[in-house]
């Protein structure tokens, strides 16, 4: 073997050696492939977690005022006017209360098909709810009522509350709840207007009796 023979032997690197090197190159960025795509697949559930909580589930709010039309797009409603009664007379029953009734009277149409309005609730400027009175016969308030497409048609809500509830309150109506996960439902809040002297003054005068024969 000549001394240039030796030398190449020397210095040239196996070639298996180049083989194994090039595989772990290979496996590092697969390595890091993987892992890139785990923590990107965390950010988007994680993400999506968020708006199931709180995103995705939150209703689109119409917001008016007394006597406005607001168009919820599937439904459009107007709160004509409320009052206050110490009673409610049912067709066969009368029944009292150590607070208020507060009666809301509303008009409302759909847009496409047919639908019941769910009982609405009832919001109080710090922050307190009030579901619609389960009191009063559901014959006789609007859930009972079908809202029809171009078709105007009224009803009533009755509310049990106590004055404190009255100042800076809105009432807030929407579809019924659906065992559906539907996103995105539309609702129409509506500020009643009340100051402190006017609920004040809506809490000093109310009817004895509020008659649902009317």
């Amino acid at each position: 073997m000549t001394a240039t023979q030796q030398a190449s032997a020397v210095t040239s690197p196996p070639r298996r050696s180049r083989r194994a090197g090039r595989r772990r190159s290979t496996g590092s960025r697969l390595l890091s492939v993987v892992v890139g795509l785990v923590l990107l697949g965390g950010a988007v559930w994680l993400q999506t977690l968020r708006l199931g909580e709180g995103g995705l589930n939150s209703p689109l709010t119409y917001t008016g005022v007394k006597g406005e039309e607001v168009d919820a797009r599937r439904f459009t409603l107007k709160l004509d006017s409320f009052s206050t009664a110490r009673s409610i007379q049912n067709y066969t029953t009368t029944i009292g209360t150590d607070n208020l009734f507060l009666i809301v009277n509303a008009t409302a149409k759909s847009s496409l098909k047919p639908y019941h309005l769910g009982p609405p609730v009832l919001l109080t400027e710090d922050g307190k709810r009030f579901d619609a009175t389960d009191r009063v016969d559901n014959a006789v308030v609007m859930s009972n009522v079908w809202v029809q497409p171009d078709i105007w048609v009224s009803g009533r809500f009755v509310f049990e509350v106590p004055a404190s509830a009255l100042p800076g309150a809105r009432v807030v109506f929407r579809l019924p709840p659906s065992f559906l996960v539907e996103s995105y439902q539309p609702e129409v809040e509506i500020d009643l207007g009340l100051d402190e002297a006017a609920a004040r003054k809506l809490a000093d005068s109310p009817q004895a009796v509020y008659s649902v024969k009317k």
